[in-house]
């Protein structure tokens, strides 16, 4: 390995020299936290920012990402959780639920380049984004990691297959970014056109990258890795060549607790991914808690990078489920039910086709005839996605406390 290998030097540190730089990032931001923002300001009343460790995170609060447009409605637009004020920020998010999300000024302000790099983006590459660049921060989240690298964007955004075909085959793009199945949605185009499209390496998030999906991609040519972010948080993890699980990024610290709670896992166990981001001074995240399942993994990266790892994302904590790089959650399906009385009960259930792209059907009970036609408008207003809608049965639809069934095979 050479350092042409790693985007910094902070990636083969040894652990006694990262945990003294995060725990004096911690304190740091703690300090901002309590100083700059009214929710946290309250939240670690008590805590002495100068006397916190590492080891010492586990006994403070958590702060759930399934509250936030809860406290976001009480206290607008942020919660009281941001340190910077709306008209100090570069972007103002609104996401589906709905949830606002800063964006600060700065290079890199979400600190994707990192995965790009271990990915193997170098300046030079071209890529096309396919991430949505409205109203959700997902675009701008890896264009600004391409822009950190040097490498050109091409904004595809969603949708407008053959548009965005044509135009990477105009400027020989030879990088994606986007959804894992939209690799393959532009693949296929491509072919039915009769068009060459390029594609040489991906750097994918917001789904599951089943096995049978790489390999298909790599046999094509197009060297895949995924990553894993929010839009509260910014990039999490990544893979690197190594492909052994996901690499923690090296300004946030990663617990994994027993789901619903603060209580840390025994290394290797299933847990919820909790994050404290450390650099972010914008937007203090600490120890909040994702909602999304993971385990750590044992030793470093095969690669070199010393950081912990993570085995990725395993599912979710709670019901709310990512489809088509969208989160949908059991408010939506409340709000969905409420436009129409007749419904006495829903049930989301989200699967995969035969190609591996998500599957989003709407069971309803009812007892009169409803036009699928209106509740599939319904649907599309409320979650943003298209959906099936599927009448069902008065009584058919499980007891279970459901209202979004994830059964999606993420093994094969």
């Amino acid at each position: 390995m050479s350092e042409a290998d790693f985007y910094d030097e902070l990636e083969t540190r040894s652990a006694d020299e990262r945990t003294v730089a995060q725990t004096q990032a911690l304190r740091e931001q703690i300090a901002n936290a309590k100083a700059n923002a009214a929710y946290w300001k309250e939240t670690l009343d008590g805590v002495d920012a100068g006397e916190i460790t590492l080891g010492g995170l586990k006994d403070l609060p958590v702060t759930r990402k399934s509250d936030l447009m809860a406290r976001q409605a009480e206290a607008p637009p942020y919660g009281g959780l941001a340190a910077s004020a709306p008209e100090d920020l570069a972007r103002l998010f609104l996401s589906p639920g709905p949830i606002a999300d800063p964006e600060g000024f700065g290079r890199d302000w979400w600190r994707f380049a990192r995965a790009f790099y271990a990915a193997g983006f170098r300046k030079g590459d071209r890529v096309i984004n396919c991430f949505s660049y409205h109203l959700t921060p997902a675009g701008h989240m890896f264009e600004s990691a391409a822009h950190a690298l040097g490498i050109p964007v091409l904004p595809g955004g969603v949708g407008n297959t053959e548009g965005q075909v044509q135009a990477a085959d105009f400027y020989k793009i030879n990088a994606y970014s986007g959804t894992p199945d939209f690799v393959k949605i532009l693949l296929e185009k491509a072919d039915a056109l009769g068009t060459p499209l390029g594609l040489e390496k991906a750097m994918v998030a917001a789904g599951p990258l089943f096995p049978s999906m790489r390999e298909e991609y790599e046999a094509r040519g197009v060297h895949t890795r995924q990553c894993y972010g929010t839009a509260d948080l910014g990039m999490v993890a990544y893979e690197s060549q190594a492909m052994e699980g996901m690499i923690c990024d090296e300004h946030v610290v990663v617990e994994i607790v027993t789901p619903g709670t603060g209580d840390p896992v025994e290394e290797g166990a299933v847990g919820e991914v909790l994050v404290t981001l450390l650099a972010n001074r914008d937007y203090p995240l600490i120890r909040f808690a994702t909602g999304d399942l993971s385990a750590i993994l044992a030793g470093a990266s095969p690669c070199g990078r010393t950081a912990p790892r993570i085995k990725g994302w395993m599912g979710r904590a709670d019901q709310t489920t990512k489809i088509r790089g969208m989160f949908v959650r059991p408010e939506q399906v409340a709000a969905f039910a409420k436009r129409h009385p007749e419904i006495a009960k829903t049930r989301v259930v989200v699967t995969s086709d035969k190609n591996k792209h998500d599957v989003m059907t709407v069971k309803v009970e009812t007892a009169q005839d409803l036009d699928p036609a209106t509740l599939a408008e319904t649907a599309q207003s409320v979650f943003k996605l298209k959906a099936t809608i599927e009448p069902c049965a008065p009584g058919s639809l499980p007891d279970d406390g459901k209202v979004i069934e994830d059964a999606r095979d993420f093994e094969s």
